[in-house]
């Protein structure tokens, strides 16, 4: 791959309209870049702050093409994107992500072949191709074992906890979509994340290890930094690092984490962008996710963030809006970002909010009191 070095004044092109686009575009032009993206949506998030709209679908190569032509610089804001598409487009633009990247953490068996290639733990897990192989193997890890399908499953679709012999037919209905993963269930005590970002010189940085809370398999808190030993920290660090180099990766990977009593730590899944996790990053931090991965695929001298102050990151789904927009007035110290979706629907990322903190657990205990999260929905791990 030629590295090439984009500046200000020239256009980044983001495929993906969304709100990780959105803020990702809006760090672009704090350092005088213009924005182009492509999304099937003219108004999306993205859209709204972006010089030129191409809307049109993300495997529509005339569109692609266009989007080559308008741009210096080419990266995107989720993954599903068609790897064809995304291939034929590097031929065609600059885009030093690349598509082997896309190519390995859409497909749940070449991720966990990846990851156990980088040397790290995952759970023990079985390929399933058929109904029979549930059944061959189900045994060997115990139950309960969750099933997910190895392709488009996020925030918990695509998934079936497995609790007894008698749920595997029920649980094999998703083999229709194409082969799965069978993983034993983890024990674990605390979710955990590293966000590293990596530019095309091999520079690599990483952000706070972050504790993660979900509710209903969709990330509800993030805790910055998390409630870990030093020792753990830096065991996250390392075998996030680790990850990164193995792949050779250009940009922003998210690596989500399951951190036992024990203090092993098994890797659940990547994310090759910036992540829900780390928004805490632009109050937080003396650079921002969204900054630092702008940085990195421009090829600029990345340097390590730091986290400038503990915080709390809480997300606004849409049946959050209405209470917060009437607590607006009482909360001067929450900084809320809304990222412009025109209906806010149930269980829906609409937005976020950051409260920076000089005492932890007062923070969290005044989010459970405000009556815009239902505390008791946060009961319960997830394996997604």
């Amino acid at each position: 791959m030629t590295k090439k070095t984009i500046l200000p004044g020239q256009t980044i092109g983001i495929i993906g309209g969304g709100q990780l686009g959105r803020m990702m575009a809006l760090a672009a032009k704090h350092n005088g870049f213009r924005v182009a993206v492509l999304d099937p949506a003219r108004n999306a998030p993205c859209a709204q702050v972006a010089d030129l709209v191409i809307a049109a679908p993300y495997d529509q190569y005339d569109a692609l093409y266009r989007l080559a032509e308008e741009s210096d610089v080419i990266t995107y804001e989720f993954e599903n994107i068609d790897y064809e598409a995304l291939k034929w487009l590097g031929e065609r633009a600059y885009v030093p992500q690349g598509a082997e990247l896309i190519r390995i953490t859409q497909d749940r068996i070449m991720e966990k072949e990846a990851l156990v290639h980088a040397g790290v733990e995952v759970a023990p897990y079985a390929v399933i191709q058929q109904e029979q192989d549930i059944y061959d193997t189900i045994d060997r890890l115990g139950y309960p074992s969750v099933l997910k399908t190895a392709r488009g499953g996020y925030d918990g679709k695509g998934q079936f906890v497995i609790r007894e012999r008698e749920a595997v037919p029920e649980a094999a209905e998703l083999l229709k979509n194409g082969a799965c993963v069978l993983e034993k269930w983890l024990s674990f005590e605390k979710e955990i994340s590293v966000i590293v970002s990596r530019n095309p010189d091999g520079q690599q940085t990483h952000f706070p290890v972050v504790e993660n809370i979900h509710v209903d398999n969709i990330l509800h808190e993030t805790i910055a930094p998390a409630r870990v030993t030093e020792e753990v920290a830096d065991l996250a660090v390392e075998m996030a690092t680790r990850i990164s180099e193995t792949l050779d990766l250009v940009g922003t990977l998210a690596i989500e984490m399951f951190l036992t009593e024990d203090g092993r730590i098994f890797i659940n899944e990547l994310a090759p962008r910036p992540h829900n996790s780390g928004h805490f990053s632009i109050e937080a931090c003396d650079v921002s996710q969204f900054a630092q991965h702008i940085k990195a695929v421009c090829n600029w001298p990345l340097r390590q963030p730091v986290l400038l102050k503990d915080a709390v990151m809480v997300n606004l789904l849409g049946e959050h809006i209405e209470p917060i927009m009437k607590a607006i007035p009482e909360k001067p110290d929450w900084f809320i970002h809304l990222y412009g979706k025109d209906v806010p629907k149930e269980k829906r990322k609409m937005g976020h909010v950051t409260i920076l903190t000089d005492d932890m657990d007062a923070t969290l205990d005044s989010v459970n009191g405000a009556g815009i999260w239902k505390v008791q929905e946060k009961i319960g791990g997830r394996q997604g």
